[in-house]
This record gives C-alpha cells, sequence and structure tokens, in this order.
C-alpha cells in the first residue's frame, strides 16, 4: 500500500490505529526520494539512515518530511546549494527545525534549492539542475525548487521552504501544490542562511491548505534568538480553517489581470488569465464578494528593480562572512586576501556574483541615496498602496506567473517588460511582509497553474480559511505529478 500519497492527517489516522508504522513510512519516503532523485534531481542529501520516530499526539510525529537545504542542521550536511559550503556540517539545529524535531517529525532528506535563495528558476544549485516532475523538460521556479518537486512528486506530504520574493509560492503553482508563506516573523529565522534579511520569510509546501496550516502552528512562536519574531501564541491556524468566508472581499488587480494590457500574448498566457476569471467565479459561488481594483501601473512597473536593489544590497552585507576562512572549502593563494578572492570567484555561480556586484554597487556611497534609499522609499509606497486595499479587503488575490512552469530551453521564456509583473508580483508580500498562499487552480497547456491570495500582517488565518474555502470548490487538492515525461 502506498502511504506517501496522503495527507498529514490521514497519516497520523494510520499511525494511531496501527494500520501502518513510522518505519514503513520513512522507509517508503526513502526509496520515492531515490526513485525521483533519478528522474529530478531534487536532494542535496537523503538520510538513507533516517528510522522512524514515536507516535504521538502531535500530528506531525513519526511523518517523514523534506528540509530546504539553507535550514542549519546540526550534524548533517548544510550547502546551501552552493559550492562555498559544499561540506559545510553545522553545530546547531534552525528553531523551525528544532521544533519540527520536537513535534517527532522525521527527516529524511535536504532539497535541492537555488544558490542561497538568489534564483527564480533550480537551475543554479551547486548539485545541477531539478526538473519538474509533470514535465522533465520544465521549471520547478525556485529557489524552493527540490521542495516542491518532492512533495508533488509524493516524497512525503510536506517539505519546508524559503521566500524571498516568490520562492515558496512560484514553484508551488509550477508543481501543482500549496505553498504558503506566513507574515513575517511568525517563524523564526534563526539558522536560516540569510539571503535578504528584511525580505527573508520560512514556509512551507504541501498538497493541500489544512496540511499548511499543521505545519505553520508546529513552526511558528517567538525566539529570543530572532528579534523580528513576534508571539502568536494565540493563533491557531488549522483550528480557524472553518470555510465560513460569506461575505469576505477580495479584490484583484485590473493592471496585471487584464489580457488587454499584454498585446503580445501567447496563448498559453490568454490560457492563465481567462482560468484565473473562473476562479474570480467560484470565489463569488461561495459568497465572497471579489472587486476588481486599479493601482498605478508605475508603481507595479517599479517592483522588480525595487526587488533587485534591496535584495541584492542585503545580500552582499550577509554573505561578506563566506570568506573560506572561517568555514567552507579553503581558497589558494599566499595571504588571506587572495585566498578569499580564490574562494569566492570559484565557490559562487555567475547568478550570485552579478547579484554581489549590484548590491556592492548600490551601497557605494556616491549610489546609495539614489538606489537603494530610493528603492526603500519606493517599497513604502507599494506597502502603503496595499495597507490602504487591505482597509476595503479581506486579501488580494492574482494569478501566479504568466502561464505554467516555463521550459529550460524555449526563447519565449524571456520576461518582456510587458509580462514582468505578472510574473514579479508576489515580491510585494515580501516588502510588506504579508501572509500569502498559493494554492493551484486548473491546467494550462496540460500542466498546473496557481492563484495567490495575500493578506494584511498579522491575519494569517483568514487569508487560510479563504484559500481553504477556494479550494474546496475545485479538485486540486492532494494531486500528485501525473506522469514525469522525459521528451
Amino acid at each position: 500500500m502506498k502511504y506517501m500519497n496522503k495527507s498529514i492527517e490521514e497519516l497520523h489516522e494510520m499511525l494511531l490505529s496501527g494500520e501502518c508504522t513510522s518505519d514503513e513510512l520513512v522507509a517508503e519516503s526513502l526509496k520515492l526520494s531515490h526513485e525521483l532523485q533519478d528522474k529530478c534531481n531534487a536532494f542535496v542529501t537523503i538520510l538513507d539512515d533516517a528510522k522512524g520516530g514515536v507516535v504521538n499526539d502531535n500530528l506531525l510525529s513519526g511523518i517523514p518530511y523534506g528540509l530546504k537545504d539553507n535550514y542549519s542542521t546540526k550534524g548533517i550536511i548544510t550547502t546551501g546549494s552552493s559550492n562555498t559550503l559544499k561540506d559545510y556540517v553545522p553545530f546547531f539545529d534552525a528553531t523551525a527545525v528544532s521544533k519540527l524535531k520536537s513535534a517527532g517529525a522525521v527527516l529524511v532528506n535536504k532539497t535541492v534549492m537555488d544558490e542561497f535563495g538568489m534564483g527564480g528558476t533550480g537551475t543554479t544549485g551547486h548539485t545541477g539542475i531539478v526538473r519538474n516532475p509533470w514535465d522533465t523538460s520544465r521549471m520547478c521556479a525556485g529557489s524552493s525548487s527540490g521542495s516542491a518537486c518532492a512533495v508533488s512528486y509524493g516524497v512525503y506530504p510536506y517539505a519546508t521552504g524559503s521566500d524571498t520574493g516568490d520562492s515558496i509560492r512560484k514553484p508551488a503553482a509550477y508543481c501543482g501544490i500549496v505553498g504558503y508563506k506566513p507574515t513575517y516573523g511568525m517563524i523564526s529565522r534563526y539558522g536560516l542562511f540569510p539571503f535578504a534579511s528584511s525580505l527573508d520569510h520560512l514556509g512551507v509546501l504541501t498538497r493541500n491548505v489544512k496540511d499548511a496550516a499543521i505545519v505553520v502552528d508546529t513552526m511558528k512562536g517567538i525566539d529570543k534568538n530572532d528579534m523580528t519574531s513576534w508571539d502568536s501564541s494565540n493563533i491557531n491556524l488549522a483550528a480557524s480553517l472553518t470555510g465560513e468566508v460569506s461575505g469576505k472581499k477580495l479584490c484583484y488587480i485590473k493592471e496585471i489581470c487584464d489580457i488587454n494590457n499584454y498585446p503580445n500574448a501567447n496563448e498559453e498566457l490568454k490560457e492563465h488569465l481567462a482560468n484565473f476569471m473562473k476562479v474570480i467565479d467560484k470565489c463569488r459561488s461561495i459568497g465572497i464578494e471579489v472587486v476588481e481594483e486599479s493601482v498605478d501601473k508605475v508603481l507595479l512597473d517599479a517592483v522588480p528593480a525595487i526587488y533587485s536593489v534591496i535584495s541584492s544590497a542585503e545580500a552582499t552585507s550577509n554573505m561578506s562572512n563566506l570568506t573560506g576562512i572561517s568555514f567552507g572549502p579553503r581558497g589558494e593563494g599566499k595571504n588571506y586576501i587572495e585566498m578569499m578572492k580564490d574562494h569566492r570567484t570559484k565557490g559562487f555561480s555567475s547568478l550570485i556574483k552579478r547579484r554581489f556586484v549590484i548590491g556592492s554597487y548600490v551601497l557605494e556611497r556616491e549610489n546609495i541615496n539614489r538606489y537603494f534609499h530610493n528603492a526603500g522609499r519606493a517599497r513604502r509606497l507599494i506597502v502603503d498602496t496595499w495597507k490602504e486595499l487591505y482597509k476595503k479587503y479581506d486579501g488580494v488575490i492574482l494569478p501566479v506567473g504568466s502561464g505554467p512552469a516555463k521550459k529550460f530551453d524555449a526563447e519565449d521564456n524571456i520576461l518582456t517588460e510587458n509580462t514582468s509583473i505578472l510574473e514579479e508580483h508576489l515580491q510585494i508580500g515580501n516588502f510588506g511582509g504579508f501572509p500569502s498562499i498559493t494554492i493551484p487552480c486548473g491546467f494550462v497547456s496540460n500542466l498546473p497553474v496557481g492563484v495567490n491570495i495575500t493578506g494584511n500582517c498579522y491575519d494569517d488565518a483568514n487569508v487560510l480559511n479563504i484559500a481553504y474555502a477556494l479550494e474546496g470548490t475545485m479538485n486540486y487538492k492532494n494531486q500528485l505529478a501525473k506522469e514525469v515525461n522525459h521528451e
């Protein structure tokens, strides 16, 4: 019997009743890990010596899961999918990992990501590209590519991710699963390899909304090691999933969703936006009022540049410690300066180096006000615009990306100025620290597509309940990748 295609609650009931054991779940998960690794390259490390755990009242006890490889794990190699840390073994667990351990969750693998989270393709990890299990000629997106791939394939019911721009939510859409980024600070960032500290969020990828709530209920909480964490002990996400949404109000943004704004739209984009409007109809069918709103397109078009400037600047600062002196493979040279230069030149991919060049440039004394400070001002304008929307609405609902997963070698994958906001609007959720969830909502070109709901800070329970109710109107809950196509 197959177990890993089931939800967390189903597995927990089976464990309590004796219908299966934790050892059996772990064995199946490890078998599927190797099977998927051969097809899609989703893992940095597979823990073949993992054993089943004690089953108790906690829903996660005894159930396998995967961990993105930028979560620090004591005694287990943790690379951030970078050659600069290819042999690094931490001496402590991230707070989120400690909480999952305490719950009795069983770690079975560490998943591939774009190097240090800096990418949206799943192609820059030091162990190679991650392929989409629905169609291996296509991407999983990134940076939580391995986690999305594994959950979609059915290796386990959930895996952790991190999200600095859309790194949980877009891979979820491309792989036909759920991706949830809670309010900034709901989950401690202690032990997460930092990319851009003001944008980084921890979160989870699952195959249904309730599983996402269950996992984050376990991972969340205030932490003395992270001054940006906050007390969410009065929030119970799973218990808040009533499905009662009558009277709730959502809006979508005309400048993002109107097909007339995309004169060069291909068939996938047309079908994707048409499918989104069907989702709006489903919202209305369950009592949610949905209104079209307009936002200054100049402001929307600035989103990708704002993200690039702020994230690159923060990454340059955060990763200045990656010298090859304190940890990581030593570089060659006659002195420490030459050694650091050799380590960073050989260790980082070209994408990372470009980010560091941008970050260093915008932080230079003569540039910082023109670029970095202005990016911060523009970020505030966008966040304030969304905050005004939240005075009237429970959330903003938008399509994820410009269609299904992109092909690795397709020329039409290149973003134009015309469609960049469709691909990049999820970054607004990081600008404001807003809770944001992607759920599967249909198929385009026989591949899954997703819809995203983003709400106001600390309103996670409301946002998840709306997603839960909408999920119930569609047939994509708990879906698995249906085939692996090697064409």
